[in-house]
Formats: structure tokens, sequence, C-alpha cells
């Protein structure tokens, strides 16, 4: 029996070493999207511009193996799945991208990095709230997931009003691309916190709206994909008033085009893939533990690409909402094995009704042939 296990163990490490590095790729990758957005706008690139075309990209990478993996899975689309893909649209795409660039416009890709982080918890209180999400504070895991979501908006909140000292006072000798468009660094610090904000809420509000509309269509690549085409629509509809010079929508230089293929082709091909792989492979909660490493990453990519100091209001909220994001994943955690446990434990008690009940039934049996045999 313990070579058994042993041999088992020898198959399934090479396994976890893939995933591990699959997680990591995909934060990293993730990590470099941070750089290369915040890199477009110091080159001038129009906000709407990069959407954009970041978002035909995506569309054309993922609306082929939606049309053919999904074929025989899309039911049919009425009027009010296209009200609800609109509105997906509008929170998860139009939103969630527009507000990211807005604050990503103000703020170091690092806190832009660390704030995210919130995500979990804001979810977890839009589903409370919704009822999607069941919230117990008769047990640990419940209290868990409140502390979590508490402490992690706490920490987004000092990040937005306590900027605090420059961490490093010494000239790091790397030449900052980062450009702001006010004299006040304080107020482009909290204007581009609030719009990384409303960027997480939007991205929260996306995932909660998901449910029902996944009950309703159950085909996720096609989902992405008709959210996607909406949003598309949208920003172009945004682009007719706003960006109507037409040489802002040429590509003026290799780096541009690295910048907006990386956005299209990395971060919504490549990394969506790997996540997907990464979730299926070691559940949503594995792959959301490792997402505080992004935010290192971002910080070590900022320091030494874009030159980004570093203060200490930031550190201190990234610390405070890492740590609530430990919280609610932990309670997410253990609400699970509590009901993987109560349903093997009623499936235990069910079987040992159904065991009793044959074996009371064979005594009954027996003792009725008694008689007869006598």
């Amino acid at each position: 029996m313990g070579r058994d296990q042993q041999a088992a163990a020898a198959v399934m490490a090479p396994e976890k070493l893939k995933l591990f590095m699959g997680v990591l790729s995909l934060q990293f990758l993730l990590a470099g999207f941070h750089i290369v957005s915040r890199a477009a706008l110091n080159m001038g690139i129009s906000k709407i511009v990069f959407i954009v075309y970041r978002n035909v990209i995506s569309l054309a990478l993922l609306a082929p193996f939606a049309y053919f993996l999904e074929k025989k899975d899309r039911p049919p689309l009425t009027f009010s799945l296209l009200v609800e893909f609109f509105l997906l649209a509008l929170c998860g795409i139009t939103a969630n991208q527009g507000f990211y660039l807005l604050g990503l416009y103000h703020l170091s890709p690092t806190y832009a990095s660390a704030i995210q982080n919130t995500v979990p918890a804001i979810t977890f209180a839009m589903a409370a709230v919704l009822r999607l999400e069941q919230v117990d504070l008769s047990r640990r895991h419940g209290v868990s997931k409140v502390v979590g979501m508490v402490v992690s908006i706490g920490g987004a909140t000092v990040i937005t009003l306590y900027k605090g000292l420059p961490l490093f006072h010494h000239n790091l000798h790397v030449k900052s691309l980062v450009t702001l468009s006010s004299s006040s660094p304080i107020l482009n610090w909290t204007l581009g916190c609030v719009f990384i904000l409303g960027h997480c809420l939007s991205w929260s509000g996306w995932m909660v709206l998901q449910v029902p509309v996944l009950n309703r269509y159950p085909a996720r690549l096609s989902v992405l994909s008709l959210t996607c085409i909406f949003g598309l629509l949208q920003f172009l509809a945004i682009a007719v008033f706003t960006e109507e010079d037409l040489s802002r929508w040429k590509v003026h230089s290799g780096v541009e085009l690295f910048t907006i293929l990386y956005a299209g082709l990395v971060a919504s091909g490549v990394a969506f893939a790997l996540q997907i792989w990464c979730i299926d492979w070691g559940g949503p909660l594995f792959t959301a533990v490792f997402q505080p490493v992004q935010t290192v990453a971002v910080a070590v990519m900022a320091a030494a690409i874009l030159g980004d100091q570093l203060y200490t209001g930031g550190i201190i909220g990234a610390v405070l909402i890492v740590i609530g994001l430990y919280f609610v994943l932990w309670g997410k955690s253990a609400e699970k094995k509590g009901a993987i446990r109560n349903l093997q434990d009623q499936l235990a008690y069910q079987g040992g009704d159904v065991t009793q009940h044959l074996l009371g039934g064979e005594a009954s049996v027996k003792d009725e042939e008694a008689p007869a045999t006598d």
C-alpha cells in the first residue's frame, strides 16, 4: 500500500510542478500587461483607441473557438438575452477597461495591481447582498470572509487617502516614463485610486452578473464573445464623439504596435487560456492565492522599467489588501471543505439507513421463516 502511494505521489509531482509554473506564468504575463499599458499611455496612445484595438484582437481570437467548440451547446438568442449581454458589456468591458486605463493614467501600475486584489472581497460583498453567497457568522469561515472583506476595503481606503512618504530617497538612475497631467501628485494619486476602485467594482459586478446569464445561456466562450462584441460597439460609439482625429488611430512605431499586440494577444488571449487551464486543474482558490505575486512582479518591473517610486501609504494599504484577500480565500476554502464533509456525512448516514433497513428486512424474513421449518 505504501509503494502504491509513493508511485502515485511520483506521478503527481510533475503535474503539480506544471500547475505551479502555469500559475506563476499567468501572474507574470498579467503583470507585464500593467507595464505595457502604462507604457502605451506614456507614449500618447489614445485610451479609447488602445481599448478598441485590444478588443478587436481579443474578439478575433475568441470568436472562432466559441463558434466551433460550442456549436451544439448554444441556446437560441432572445431579445432579453441580448439586453443582458449589452449590460454585461457595459459593466465588464466598457466600465471595467475604461476605469482601469483612467486610473492607470494617474497612478503607478504597482498600486493599480495592489488595489485589484480587493476584487474577491468586493465580489463576495456583492454576491452576499444579492443572496448569491451565504454569510454564516456563527461559523469561522463566515467570520473570516467578512473580516477579509473589511480589511481589503480598508487597505484600498488607506492607499486612496494616504500616499505617505517615498520609500527610497536615493536616485534609481532610471529614466521614468511616467507623465502626469496635473501639477498636484496627491490629487492624481487620489483620483487614480478612485478610478481603479471603479474598475474593481465593475469587474466584480461583471462576475456576479455572469451567474444568472450563464444559467440561461450555458456557453461560456460564446457569452464572452457576445459581451466583447457589445463592448466593442460601445467603445466605437464613444470614439465617434471623442476621437474624431483619424491620425489618432494610426500606429506610429513598432513599440506602440507591440503594446497593442501584447494587450490583445497575450493579456486577452494567452493569459485567458492559461487562466482557464489553471482553474480547471488547480481550482479558482489555488489560482487566486498566487494573485499577490502579480503585484510584487509589477512593483519590480515598474521600478526597473518605469522608474516608479514606492510610498509608505501604498505599501501599508497593499499589505492590508493581501491580508484581507487571504482571509476571504481561507473562508471560501473552509466553507467548501465543510460543505463536502457535510455531504459525505449525509451520504454515509443515508447509506447506514439503507443497510440497517436491509438487515432489518432480512431479520424479519428469517423470523417469519423460522416457525415454518419447525
